[in-house]
């Protein structure tokens, strides 16, 4: 039986109001925290039952540790799990309520109330939401809602060392929080130092295609400072278009920079495979193609940055270009270590069977 639309939103009514009572009246402690939107929101200190809207809030939940308090997750999370570390080391989070269809449409949109109110949150966490929309949502629905961000689309912008402190703060993490940024940027200073002092002229020329950007993209998918590449100080030819960011290129500008080395993002690998049949001559006529020098790098623009893949591509990437300098390196180990401290669990052996051998050569 279909609910008449003024009941239906007397039910909403109904069910904030008990979420409201549930949230504040037996909370005994809350805090007030400043949000990536500049709100000042005050929430229940160490809430018990969290859910996360729209993309990247609930993986750094789960980078936290803290995805017991969780009481709901987004369809797009259950029914995409293939490319996301944080997802497979918890599958668990399969069996939860749905919060509403989440995915890229999701980003400052209005949420399925009625899912997210029968949740009975005691907060709720969510990306790149503008700061009016986040006021009216939280007047109405009666929760606290804080808004987080990765910054700039696939960097590691300092927003999201922001958002990992706020969120660890709110969910009692804070130690965990120190941690993880202090893995992070551990991590760049230790692969810059790898490649401090090799001189330009000594590089190999490198392009990167097939970079996620709202969904699979094909070879002309690049990115000027496409991180991988940026930690270990490599020749980036898109470079020459623009300074930063991502973009995309002409096939023929490629083949015009013809450089010596190519990596491929596996989330795009199956598109550039298809055109490969239709543009042989093309490709063909690359010299990494002939040369056999074109490289698999695991997707990590999806549903926002997966942090702890983007590093162990950075690995691979200085593995294949400065071979020397990371001769000590055992890829594979190395990728289960960062996804161990990341997410807890060693799921390389996952995201191989799903795409391939990280920093492994690519058949066309």
């Amino acid at each position: 039986m279909r609910i008449p639309r003024t009941s239906r939103f007397g039910l909403i009514s109904l069910l904030a109001m008990i979420v409201f009572m549930h949230s504040w009246c037996f909370a005994e402690d809350t805090i007030t925290v400043t949000d990536l939107a500049k709100r000042n929101v005050t929430v229940p200190k160490d809430p018990q039952r969290i859910i996360c809207l729209a993309p990247g809030t609930l993986r750094l939940i789960c980078y936290l540790g803290a995805q017991d308090k969780l009481v709901g997750v987004e369809d797009f999370e259950k029914t995409r799990p293939v490319g996301r570390p944080y997802w497979l080391a918890n599958p668990q989070l399969a069996l939860l309520p749905s919060v509403g269809p989440g995915g890229p449409k999701s980003i400052n949109a209005e949420p399925d109330l009625e899912a997210v109110l029968k949740a009975r949150p005691d907060i709720i966490f969510v990306s790149y939401m503008k700061a009016p929309r986040a006021d009216a949502l939280q007047k109405k629905l009666g929760i606290p809602l804080v808004v987080v961000s990765y910054g700039r689309f696939a960097t590691f912008d300092p927003a999201v060392f922001r958002s990992l402190e706020i969120l660890g703060t709110i969910v009692g993490k804070q130690r965990r929080a120190h941690e993880i940024v202090t893995f992070i940027e551990s991590a760049q200073r230790e692969l810059l130092k790898r490649v401090k002092g090799i001189d330009d002229s000594q590089k190999a020329s490198v392009y990167v295609g097939a970079i996620g950007y709202k969904g699979y993209q094909g070879i002309e998918s690049t990115d000027a400072t496409y991180v991988p590449l940026e930690w270990v100080k490599a020749k980036n030819v898109a470079k020459e278009l623009q300074p930063v960011g991502h973009l995309f290129i002409d096939k023929e500008k490629l083949l015009a920079w013809n450089p010596d080395v190519i990596f491929i993002d596996a989330g795009g690998m199956k598109l550039v495979r298809e055109d490969y049949r239709k543009k042989r001559q093309f490709y063909n006529g690359l010299k990494a193609v002939k040369d056999k020098s074109v490289f698999l790098l695991l997707p990590f623009n999806f549903y926002m940055t997966n942090i702890g893949t983007a590093i162990a591509d950075a690995y691979a990437c200085g593995k294949v270009l400065f071979p020397e300098k990371f001769a000590d390196v055992n890829l594979p180990a190395k990728t289960d270590e960062i996804y161990r401290f990341f997410v807890g669990k060693p799921v390389y052996k996952d995201m191989k069977k799903a795409y391939g051998t990280l920093g492994g050569r690519m058949a066309l």
